[in-house]
């Protein structure tokens, strides 16, 4: 079963992913969502506040 779209939670996933140097096709298998679902949270189109909800959680991590 394949998602259509990400929850907040999952985008902000998809951040910490995106920052820790996982390309956008990589986190697409892995949500097994299509490739755009993950351009369109990396280009602040959807779920626009969580690339600073995962700025604040990956700087706590690092």
């Amino acid at each position: 079963m394949s998602i259509t779209q990400f929850t907040f939670e999952q985008a902000v996933d998809v951040w910490m992913r995106h920052f820790s140097g996982q390309y956008q096709h990589q986190i697409a298998a892995a949500y097994v969502i299509n490739v755009r679902a993950v351009n369109h949270v990396l280009k602040e189109k959807t779920h626009v506040g969580s690339k600073q909800v995962a700025e604040t959680r990956f700087s706590k991590s690092a």
